[in-house]
């Protein structure tokens, strides 16, 4: 299994001398195609700074990040721009549509961006829309859209660039429990089936099921990488972390 994302002895440090934070200390994950690694821990402990990094829009104060083979640390950022365009698709917890274009111009405008074909583009941007079971909807602007069928949309424009990396910010947040692990569901079926890495941050202990990996990070630090839980022990372990991250 190829690595698509590689993050190697990550920090980041905010200010300097006695009065800088370390955000994360030196953090280590690889995550091979096919695979949907979920990210937990409490309120804090730099999860938003990890999944910023891992997409390439937060520059570490040390270590190295690779997206797709290339080293995004070690880039112009013209570079990096075409790498997150190219090779990585967001998923937010508010969607994050664009209110003025409808569910199919939000997957065309990502297109558009990567100067791909128009006709081409809408072509995947149909496909998509029907895979996540949306195509009924493509006309319709995001204010008529329930939370569930926004997140469906926001799931094809992050396929919409082929990307090989999938990040995911508490995308059931907004969600109640069956249209959140309906989200989820689908991403997790959507990256086994286009053999995509994903990694999701979120406080949901409904969709832990769903993942291959949970990832615990505390105080800045990834303190264990397990597979799926398959004693009591870890499953207690996991359950300590999700409850103090609602504290």
């Amino acid at each position: 299994m190829r690595d698509i994302l590689v993050l190697d002895q990550v920090s980041k440090k905010y200010g300097e001398g006695e009065t800088a934070v370390t955000a994360l200390n030196q953090v280590s994950l690889r995550v091979g195609k096919g695979e949907f690694v979920a990210v937990i821990g409490p309120s804090g402990s730099g999860k938003s700074t990890f999944l910023s990094i891992a997409g390439a829009l937060l520059t570490p104060t040390s270590g190295s990040v690779v997206i797709g083979g290339t080293d995004v640390t070690a880039i112009s950022p013209g570079k990096l721009n075409r790498v997150r365009l190219e090779h990585v698709g967001f998923v937010f917890q508010s969607s994050n549509l664009v209110p003025y274009l409808t569910v199919i111009d939000q997957l065309r405008l990502v297109a558009k961006l990567a100067h791909c074909n128009d006709q081409v583009a809408n072509d995947r941007a149909v496909q998509l829309l029907k895979e996540v079971e949306m195509v009924h909807r493509m006309h319709h602007y995001p204010d008529k859209l329930s939370g569930g069928e926004r997140q469906r949309v926001a799931i094809a424009r992050a396929l919409m660039n082929d990307a090989d990396l999938i990040l995911l910010d508490e995308p059931t947040a907004s969600l109640d429990s069956k249209r959140g692990r309906a989200v989820v569901e689908m991403m997790a079926a959507e990256v086994k089936s286009r053999q995509k890495a994903a990694v999701m941050v979120t406080h949901d202990e409904r969709v832990l099921d769903l993942c291959d990996r949970i990832v615990t990070i505390k105080d800045g630090s990834l303190f264990t990488e397990n597979a799926e839980p398959t004693n009591e022990s870890e499953n207690q372990q996991v359950m300590k972390t999700l409850t103090a991250s609602h504290c």
